[in-house]
């Protein structure tokens, strides 16, 4: 598996498309004067703020964990996702607005061939681009990179939205399409970025992992009963690629801490064969306790038979 700080190499990518997008697009601005071009422009200069941060967010992400974070660093890709989705929400507010304002004062286009060529060069890069990040954070279970890419995306839309309102315009000569298409996209590319806020909040909430994850994780553990074993309390966790994986297994009361210890082992393994960089935490009980059969919950209420829970009769016990 590639390692997760070579995909800032993505990021840097996204950064030099934007700016090279945003030129180009201005440039195609102060060929027609079109609005929609106008908003094109700005959405790219979005662009490149968020893959600023996106690559911000990558080289937090590919952090080793540390005393701070034991868990690793793996979260802060959710606030790349996070951001990516607000900024496209925000850029879609300025092109609506825009695009209301032009609505009520039409306005005639100049040397649209000209600007519909340098537009075309910028929604064919942008293209690339995304379809590049949307199949890296794909392949590397990244958020980051595949908000990056949906932005991209979003950024493709919303030029070729412009395009085909420039067009339309120097065909038929109806002004009015510049300002209504440049609405329509803002519209869609507001879901987009809806999308990738609710994302983001998922992770960040501890969401549990995904329900084709979770039926493998169960089959991985089906065949618990043959070995006269159990298991309950699952509970899931993504951050970032990184899946975290803990429940109770519950082995016969007459086994011994080595036997326990080598299932535990081996039912670790199959989960983790079964969800790919996950990692697995098991807390071993005995099947037949009553304690360690109404240990479910989150919040555990004392129910041990020890009154007084001080650590000199235990230790006393081991030194005996």
């Amino acid at each position: 598996m590639i390692e997760r700080h070579a995909l800032t190499r993505y990021a840097w990518l996204s950064i030099g498309a934007a700016a090279a997008t945003i030129c180009l697009k201005l440039s195609a601005w102060w060929l027609t004067g079109s609005i929609g071009m106008l908003a094109d422009a700005l959405e790219s200069l979005v662009n490149l703020v968020a893959a600023g941060m996106a690559l911000m967010m990558l080289t937090i992400a590919a952090r080793p964990a540390d005393e701070d974070h034991a868990y690793g660093h793996g979260k802060a890709e959710y606030f790349a996702g996070a951001l990516e989705g607000i900024l496209i929400i925000l850029a879609a507010a300025g092109i609506g607005w825009t695009a209301v304002q032009r609505l009520f004062n039409p306005q005639p286009l100049e040397q649209t061939v000209a600007g519909l060529l340098v537009a075309g060069v910028a929604t064919a890069i942008n293209g690339i681009v995304a379809c590049i990040l949307l199949r890296a954070g794909q392949r590397y279970d990244s958020l980051t990179l595949e908000a990056d890419g949906q932005h991209l995306l979003t950024d493709v839309w919303t030029s070729l939205g412009v395009v085909v309102g420039i067009g339309l315009v120097a065909l038929t000569g109806w002004y009015i399409l510049d300002p209504v298409i440049a609405l329509a996209v803002a519209i869609h590319i507001t879901v987009t970025g809806v999308h990738l806020v609710r994302r983001a909040v998922a992770g960040l909430m501890d969401t549990a992992l995904p329900a084709d994850e979770l039926a493998a994780i169960h089959t991985a553990l089906a065949n618990l009963n043959d070995h006269g074993c159990d298991y309950h309390a699952l509970r899931t966790r993504q951050s970032g690629a990184r899946r975290f994986i803990s429940f109770h297994l519950l082995v016969p009361d007459t086994w011994s801490i080595q036997q326990a210890h080598a299932m535990a082992e081996q039912v670790e393994a199959a989960v983790r064969a079964a969800v790919p960089n996950s990692t697995v935490f098991t807390h071993l009980e005995p099947r037949n306790d009553p304690t360690a059969l109404a240990d479910v919950a989150l919040d555990r209420h004392d129910v041990s038979t020890i009154t007084e829970p001080t650590t000199e009769p235990l230790l006393e016990e081991v030194h005996s």
